[in-house]
């Protein structure tokens, strides 16, 4: 291959919408779980601090919201309205974001 070729195929690849999630963008739900898990550490929040906390952990977190494993006042009925995709994506967007 040449090496116009192949700078041409890194630049696609770069900024294809499908190489790669766009990370600077919520998606769909994260919004709603600021209103409680706020995002800057000005604001005093009895609830866990979902930025820059791993995705695993997220994750796990909800699911067992979700089933009845773990306690919680409102949670329990929020997770339920998440499927596992939507989770995923969730708890990877608040993985990324730096405060």
């Amino acid at each position: 291959m040449k090496r116009v070729d192949c700078l041409v195929a890194l630049v696609i690849l770069c900024v294809s919408p499908s190489a790669a999630p766009a990370i600077d963008v919520a998606p769909p739900g994260a919004a709603g779980c600021s209103g409680c898990h706020p995002v800057s550490r000005a604001v005093e929040t009895p609830f866990t601090r979902l930025v820059g906390r791993n995705a695993t952990e997220i994750v796990t977190a909800v699911q067992e919201f979700r089933t009845g494993q773990r306690p919680g006042t409102v949670m329990d009925r929020i997770a339920k309205g998440f499927t596992d995709d939507e989770i995923k994506a969730i708890a990877a967007w608040y993985a990324a974001q730096k405060e």
